[in-house]
């Protein structure tokens, strides 16, 4: 079955109660392959409300908000796009999420044109400056945006035209990766990847050959080849990477390609993606169209 909106959007407030109620006590999903686990990306637009509003909705579980986006690396330039939020706010809301137990990534890449790595020397410098920024590291003379606050990974979200070439990101992983060999019993630098759905996807297949991703949030929307054959990406996904833990991302937004309404999500798609061994969750893009639509307050209880 594609993914595409069979029923409306928006139903009234009794009604979508109602056949809520009815799916979660009724619904042909089962526990075994249920996580709980649900993520947004955060920072895509200023009206979505701050990073601690997001983390207590109660809407998104364990590594709970993808910061985004980093948009310019590789070429001894550094920025950070927040959409107009307050940066000097974030560090503290960072410390409070992360003090209920939830993880924050920042993401890298984006939809812009301006982060490459030609070399391993530019893959060396930008996990170097990531570490010292934005991690525990405590190199002098390095800003930290987010002040003392730390986030606990970084997401390689590789999409823009200049960015998307492979090369060197795979150098970048294992660099990160690296970091965490002074830490006994820990792991400070955690690693996820949001790629396209039609795999591979070839501007991030070399990095995931590493092997050193946990998490792969694939982006099974804005493709419609990807709309009408789900399933077999979704499997060809599961089966390529049997080390991480994979997530099936949706937008909250009906006004995108590949939106699913979430009875459809319910009954449709959960039953068969929840049968893959290493099904991690749903990955919800993005916070503000989640708030204004309410995707996650449905998702959260089928995941």
């Amino acid at each position: 079955m594609a993914l595409a909106r069979r029923r409306p959007a928006t139903l009234p407030v009794f009604l979508t109660a109602f056949l809520y109620a009815a799916a979660f006590l009724a619904g042909p999903t089962t526990a075994m392959g249920k996580t709980g686990n649900v993520f947004v990306f955060w920072g895509r637009n200023k009206d979505e409300g701050s990073l601690r509003e997001t983390c207590d909705t109660g809407r998104y579980t364990f590594t709970t908000v993808i910061i985004s986006f980093l948009d310019v690396f590789g070429n001894g330039r550094y920025h950070l796009d927040l959409s107009g939020h307050d940066v000097s706010a974030v560090g503290a809301d960072i410390k409070h999420c992360q003090s209920t137990g939830k993880l924050i990534f920042l993401s890298i890449g984006g939809f812009g044109g301006q982060y490459s790595l030609p070399t391993r020397r530019s893959a060396a410098d930008v996990a170097d400056y990531l570490w010292n920024a934005y991690m525990l590291g405590t190199r002098k003379g390095v800003s930290r945006p987010f002040g003392d606050a730390y986030v606990d990974g970084i997401n390689f979200f590789i999409d823009g035209a200049a960015g998307a070439r492979p090369e060197n990101y795979d150098e970048l992983a294992r660099r990160l990766w690296d970091y965490n060999k002074a830490y006994r019993g820990r792991t400070p630098v955690q690693l996820s990847a949001t790629p396209r759905c039609g795999y591979p996807d070839r501007r991030v297949e070399r990095a995931l050959a590493t092997g050193l991703f946990n998490r792969i949030f694939v982006r099974f929307f804005d493709d419609p080849h990807c709309a009408a054959n789900w399933q077999q990406e979704w499997g060809r996904w599961t089966a390529e990477q049997p080390g991480a833990q994979i997530y099936f991302g949706l937008p909250a937004s009906e006004k995108t390609v590949g939106y699913v309404h979430p009875l459809d999500l319910y009954y449709d798609i959960i039953p068969v993606v929840q049968k893959a061994a290493n099904y991690g969750g749903i990955m919800v893009w993005d916070r503000y169209e989640d708030k204004r639509t309410g995707f996650s307050s449905f998702v959260i209880n089928w995941a």
